[in-house]
């Protein structure tokens, strides 16, 4: 018995439409790459922002880096992940807010700067109530909401299994931590590449574990 180790996991009763959600993303999965319509797992979440203000000490041969465990708040950033399951490719913006219309902004990004040669772009998201084209028309006019969202075919991950999207709050504190990010502008550039992937492949960083694995509907 070990009392202390508690591990996460994905606790429920699948309905129909869990089912129905879950193998409409495993069949997204398990298209061929098609660079006019990419697949886009796309995400937020939230940081808290802390500075050392104590210093650190220098990483040594065979010692990491130590920092003092005094630390300073410095507020809170939202981290939007975009990612191609099947290049390995992401992006990862910062922004202040995580608003209905910095969701928006986010899709005019993707659509227009991350993939603008693509006729459609794929989309793999959540149910968060942001989250749909909705949004679009709350931050733009409706002839240029209706142009971006006619470029996106939106797919949905079930209710309370988010964990078919890329994991953007289970990666980020792996990589974050221990690292202590003042700003949020600073953030971005502590995501380091992700490894390439020549079939479809997720990483999902646990502690300081690393696990990859394969999704397909005759194994779910």
């Amino acid at each position: 018995m070990k009392p202390w180790r508690v591990k996460s996991w994905c606790i429920g009763k699948p309905s129909a439409q869990y089912v129905a959600k879950m193998e409409d993303v495993l069949a997204v999965y398990a298209r061929p790459y098609d660079p006019k319509r990419p697949v886009v797992c796309l995400d937020e979440a939230s940081k808290e922002l802390h500075s050392t203000p104590r210093g650190s000490l220098p990483m040594l041969p065979g010692q990491p880096q130590r920092q003092d465990y005094e630390y300073e708040r410095h507020g809170v950033c939202n981290l939007f992940m975009a990612l191609e399951p099947l290049t390995g490719r992401r992006k990862v913006r910062v922004t202040e807010r995580r608003t209905a219309q910095d969701f928006a902004e986010e899709l005019r990004t993707l659509i227009d700067e991350d993939q603008p040669a693509a006729d459609v772009v794929v989309l793999v998201t959540d149910n968060l109530n942001t989250h749909g084209p909705a949004c679009l028309y709350q931050r733009f006019e409706p002839a240029e909401a209706r142009r971006i969202a006619a470029k996106i075919e939106w797919h949905y991950t079930p209710e309370h299994g988010s964990w078919l999207n890329c994991q953007i709050a289970v990666v980020g504190d792996h990589l974050f931590a221990p690292h202590r990010v003042p700003f949020g502008r600073a953030a971005g550039r502590h995501w380091p590449p992700l490894p390439d992937r020549n079939r479809v492949a997720f990483v999902k960083m646990i502690g300081v574990g690393m696990l990859s694995w394969l999704l397909a509907i005759g194994a779910s």
